[in-house]
């Protein structure tokens, strides 16, 4: 595998071996978004993936994010495609060990943003998206998008979020309506977090679709 990942291996055995991809927040690791795991649905398989550009004391960066002097912040949008297309491959690795029915990938703040541009550059490779406190970010995504995708979406961020602004986050469901996508889209009083009503929200989206 060319990522290093953490499993959580099914509870319940149903034969479709349903996957559940996990994708953390810039300057964190694989056992963020994994504390989730056990309140997850027992019949998925859980894999919570780490980033590759290490950032030092245990964190890590799907793309660098850097500062000019005025404190505007740019993304290293050539460090962010390269890391769609070693997420891309790792799914395709996970696929051939396993043979999942549905992919489910969930990602928060830089993982969801990730999250959208994979999901829309690679039709169909994953069936589900779960977009937390993120944004689509256009310049990650083609100009021009398969009709073929069915892929839905699962969208939440937070009406104060001090990192992403929310308004970044309501363009998100506006787009995909546009290219006849399905998606899902609500708000929850906190900041750049997963509110616990927030978490109960997506499990019971997850559970529908299992």
């Amino acid at each position: 595998m060319s990522l290093y990942y953490k499993v959580r291996e099914p509870k319940v055995t149903t034969g479709d071996n349903n996957l559940l991809i996990l994708l953390h927040g810039y300057g964190s690791n694989e056992d963020d978004l994994f504390s989730f795991a056990e309140e997850l649905p027992e019949e998925l398989r859980i894999i919570s993936v780490r980033a590759p550009y290490e950032m030092g004391y245990g964190g890590y960066a799907w793309y660098a994010i850097n500062f000019d002097a005025d404190e505007n912040k740019f993304s290293d949008i050539g460090q962010a495609k390269e890391s769609v297309q070693k997420i891309a491959s790792f799914i395709d690795d996970l696929k051939t060990q396993y043979s999942p029915k549905k992919i489910f990938l969930l990602g928060f703040s830089q993982g969801s943003i990730l999250s959208y541009s994979l999901s829309l550059n690679f039709p169909n490779k994953v069936q589900h998206v779960i977009a937390l406190s993120g944004y689509l970010n256009e310049e990650l995504i083609p100009s021009e998008i398969s009709k073929e995708i069915t892929t839905d979406y699962y969208i939440s961020h937070g009406s104060v979020d001090q990192v992403i602004p929310v308004t970044w986050a309501r363009k998100a469901p506006e787009h995909l309506s546009r290219l006849s996508l399905k998606a899902e889209y609500s708000e929850y009083p906190v900041g750049h977090g997963v509110a616990p009503q927030n978490f109960y929200s997506f499990k019971e989206w997850i559970d529908k679709r299992l």
